[in-house]
């Protein structure tokens, strides 16, 4: 019984981890083409369009 227990903890963690990485790499996709617009879209006078 606690090896079966063990193994759905374990399988749980596991699908947590992997849901949380999708939506990270979702959110790192999104950050990206935002400063690739960014760099595409920024001002005549060169400056930058973030202001860190």
């Amino acid at each position: 019984m606690g090896a079966l227990l063990l193994v759905l903890l374990l399988a749980l963690i596991l699908g947590g981890i992997g849901f949380a990485v999708h939506v990270l790499w979702w959110v790192a996709i999104f950050v990206l083409v935002v400063w690739a617009l960014g760099f595409a879209f920024r001002g005549s006078s060169g400056g930058r369009w973030y202001r860190w």
